[in-house]
């Protein structure tokens, strides 16, 4: 008789499948004793080894032989010990995992520290048992600027690097080589993050409007090393939205994997946030594409009283562009006056601020959203009070959004490929928005000898009031 053959089977490393956890926590347990492993574990695989060779020298007595080899070392009640057959010593039972052993894993992480380190000590805000991560945003202002085009192809230098996992070390760019610092690299902010501290550098969103550059971030307050992680969000892998590309800095190193949404864990607890520092909507930096010296807010010096000069103008068009044209009886044009102040206090209050903040004077805030083609536009012809059954009322900017499917972006196709626009479509148009209907509206919005951030592809009421007049 010969000796069976055992192949065993080692899970992926990375892979935070509970399956793969709990063979990964057996596997440990299996080692030998002095390498550290349980002496139960040590006891059990010492007692196949016996019954396996047991099992061979008896293999010539045929079945009796053979059950003489695999007779229990503990008799069962009622049971006779079979003459000849070895008693073997009892196998400890293992102890349980906890209950909770799959479900939750460590990530333990640094903390709040300068690049480059100091390894050695943790900077205050560090991960403490009972911390909660820090409310107080960074100033926009005081923010690096960068695209979504560099968020990911930062993140793509530590796949391709095949940075090792460490809350301690620091990688030669002088971020720590643990997820947060992932993150902070990627963002390029100038100083190691952690999971408790990273909001302060974004603006919360919902899942549904995840961009390439964007982070899903899980932060456990109770016990801050103990389950929370975040990944940068790199794209949808299909249209059904229920996973996405994740590059992410874990155990044992950097890597870049279609996962489902949120994460193999605590998925409802992931919060999606975007960087307040991204000045482009899109993914890369091709034609239209606002580009970091159009998107920073010039100073407050700009605007205002006796203020003659571009950044005004560019101002009124974005105003234009998002309902205000009603305030402008000829331009906008570089020459500060009443009409700007206007246009921009009632965009101001479609955001819902009053007072100070909505005093017709653009600040970083403003400018940022004007910009980004963020937040809510101004009431009337914007159709920020509902959606709009007649053809020539824009429904809002957040029915032209990636992941957006509805009526409203069919009926801007067909239009489109109307007025002689539809070149980028391969097939359709359709309900789903897609990057062809984006290059599309920007070609007709570059047809009206628009630039910038009035040609960024995504339309506005002024493209919708000029595509279907």
């Amino acid at each position: 008789m010969s000796v069976p053959v055992f192949e065993e089977f080692e899970p992926a490393p990375d892979c935070g499948c509970p399956g793969c956890a709990r063979q990964r926590r057996d596997l440990a347990l299996g080692l030998p004793v002095r390498a550290g492993g349980h002496p139960a574990a040590h006891g059990a695989r010492r007692a196949l080894v016996l019954v396996t060779a047991a099992g061979a020298v008896l293999g010539g007595g045929g079945t009796g032989g053979l059950a003489a080899a695999l007779a229990p070392a503990t008799p069962l009640p009622g049971t006779p010990v079979l003459p000849g057959a070895p008693v073997l010593p009892a196998i400890p039972a293992l102890p349980a995992l906890p209950a909770d052993a799959a479900g939750v894993s460590d990530t333990p992480q640094g903390g709040r520290a300068p690049l480059h380190g100091p390894p050695a000590t943790q900077a205050d805000g560090g991960p403490t048992p009972g911390a909660v991560p820090t409310t107080s945003q960074i100033s926009t202002e005081s923010l690096r600027r960068t695209t979504r085009t560099e968020i990911i192809n930062r993140a793509k230098t530590w796949v391709t690097a095949q940075v090792p996992y460490s809350m301690e070390k620091y990688w030669s760019d002088g971020y720590r080589q643990d997820c947060s610092g992932y993150i902070s690299m990627a963002w390029n902010l100038s100083s190691n993050e952690w999971t408790g501290s990273l909001d302060r550098f974004a603006v919360r969103i919902d899942r549904t409007e995840l961009q390439p550059g964007d982070i899903l971030l899980f932060h456990n307050p109770a016990s801050p090393t103990r389950g929370s992680h975040v990944t940068i969000f790199g794209g949808w892998t299909d249209y059904t939205h229920t996973s996405y590309i994740a590059y992410e800095q874990t155990k044992p190193r950097t890597r870049k994997q279609a996962t489902p949404m949120a994460y193999w864990e605590n998925s409802g607890r992931y919060v999606a946030y975007r960087y307040r520092g991204v000045v482009s909507g899109g993914t890369g930096a091709g034609p239209g594409a606002t580009t970091p010296a159009d998107a920073a807010y010039p100073g407050d010096a700009f605007f205002g009283p006796g203020a003659n000069n571009a950044h005004v103008t560019k101002l009124g068009r974005m105003l234009a562009e998002r309902g205000g044209k009603r305030f402008y009886g000829e331009g906008p044009g570089p020459r500060w006056g009443e009409a700007d102040r206007r246009a921009t206090q009632a965009f101001q209050r479609a955001q819902g601020w009053k007072g100070k903040e909505a005093d017709g004077l653009p600040g970083p805030h403003t400018w940022r959203l004007l910009v980004s083609g963020e937040g809510r536009d101004i009431g009337g012809s914007s159709g920020s009070s509902g959606p709009s059954r007649d053809a020539k009322g824009f429904p809002g900017r957040g029915y032209f959004r990636t992941g957006q499917s509805n009526a409203y972006v069919e009926k801007l196709g067909k239009q489109l490929v109307k007025r002689g626009f539809g070149k980028h479509y391969l097939s359709g148009p359709g309900p789903r928005w897609t990057e062809a209907d984006r290059r599309n509206v920007e070609a007709f919005q570059r047809a009206q000898g628009w630039r910038g951030a009035a040609a960024d592809g995504y339309p506005g009421p002024e493209t919708w009031r000029r595509l279907f007049r």
